[in-house]
């Protein structure tokens, strides 16, 4: 799994890639703060099984986020840091911009 991050000069803004190796899956999304946890956010699915999305999302910021496999919520393993959330009773990966 990778989060790539591209900050832009002329924007406040960050172009991040999710990438999550995931063969054996048919569906992956990336849900998180930056989009109100809209589990319809679909990431690509490569010819290698690496599912990949890059989103353009607002800098001076930390977003919770998780992936969601296939219905399953997975975190990012190499995220910036993990919060707990009181209200999924788990933790989220967090992605800091």
């Amino acid at each position: 799994m990778a989060v790539t991050k591209k900050f832009l000069k002329t924007k406040p803004v960050c172009k991040v890639t999710f990438a999550i190796p995931a063969a054996h899956a048919s569906t992956v999304a990336v849900a998180g703060d930056f989009n109100n946890w809209d589990t319809s956010t679909s990431l690509k699915k490569l010819k290698n099984g690496t599912f990949k999305g890059t989103f353009d999302i607002p800098t001076e910021s930390s977003y919770e986020f998780r992936y969601v496999v296939d219905g399953e919520w997975v975190n990012e393993a190499e995220a910036d840091r993990f919060k707990y959330n009181a209200y999924a009773a788990t933790e989220n990966s967090v992605l800091e911009l």
